[in-house]
């Protein structure tokens, strides 16, 4: 599977190399071309090999340079899609994490079926109060937030997990074992989470599926954890940003691995028994 950071990088350089072939189609060296833009030719390399994102301004004006402004609209439209794919934390977290958690309410609500994996956390739509407000607070802590708001947040994210006992969703998750023995917060509450689990669980509109740790015949090992919102977004997690994937044979590809991970989970009474265990062993 293709890392999700280079899924993005991969459509900055579709538009880097349209960028490129305008200009050689044209017959105009790096240099030329900036003159006729106005910039030092450095930018032009930098745009060409994918280092520096074009703004909208520059498309207009490479392709004004080389008489090709009915192309402008189109890159730009491309440019801004794969710019797009991603979204740095420290960007998306300027607000606060409350207002993040907020912003996802209304995209929730329009979705219908989602499928999520995970190999380090219980899903966000999952967790409880207590559970949330340690991952959001180790969150807040790592990334130097200026304001922690990490409670509030996780009250948004419990609020924001109501959409599971609402009509027209369905949720499958997907998570490993050792999702279970990661200890988050104190023991309260990581048994409260675990006891969770078992409820939510069972829910008409849930899926909860456990991939053992000694499962054997695994068609994937432990992936990134990502989120498939019916078949328009897959959503992953990376530790700098988060990467929207909206390609159809990219979310293709994460279907079909949350699908072969699917196979090797254990589902009701066997994931219970898991999750019990996981209980007993915090002691």
């Amino acid at each position: 599977m293709t890392l999700p950071s280079s899924s993005a990088q991969s459509a900055r350089e579709v538009v880097a190399k349209r960028l490129r072939d305008l200009r050689k189609g044209a017959g105009l060296t790096v240099v030329e071309l900036a003159v006729g833009c106005g910039w030092h030719h450095a930018k032009t390399s930098r745009i060409e090999n994918a280092r520096t994102a074009p703004t909208a301004t520059d498309i207009r004006l490479w392709c004004r340079t080389l008489g090709a402004e009915e192309h402008a609209e189109d890159l730009i439209a491309q440019s801004l899609h794969a710019e797009s794919m991603y979204s740095e934390w420290r960007h998306r977290t300027r607000s606060g994490l409350k207002q993040l958690q907020d912003s996802a309410v209304a995209f929730f609500r329009r979705t219908e079926l989602f499928r999520v994996y995970s190999s380090s956390l219980v899903p966000g739509l999952l967790q409880t109060e207590d559970y949330a407000a340690a991952v959001l607070g180790m969150s807040a802590r790592f990334r130097d937030l200026p304001v922690d708001d990490s409670a509030a947040a996780a009250r948004a994210r419990v609020d924001r997990s109501r959409i599971i006992h609402e009509r027209g969703h369905r949720f499958v998750f997907l998570i490993e074992e050792a999702v279970l023995r990661y200890r988050i917060g104190d023991a309260d509450a990581m048994a409260a989470q675990l006891g969770y689990l078992l409820t939510a669980g069972a829910l008409p509109a849930v899926s909860l599926g456990i991939i053992p740790t000694a499962t054997t015949g695994r068609g994937q090992w432990p992936r990134e954890t990502f989120h498939v919102y019916d078949d328009g977004l897959v959503s992953v997690e990376l530790v700098s940003a988060q990467v929207r994937i909206t390609q159809p044979s990219e979310i293709g590809l994460y279907v079909r691995a949350f699908e072969q991970m699917r196979q090797t989970a254990v589902y009701g009474a066997d994931a219970r028994a898991l999750v019990v265990k996981a209980i007993e062993a915090l002691g």
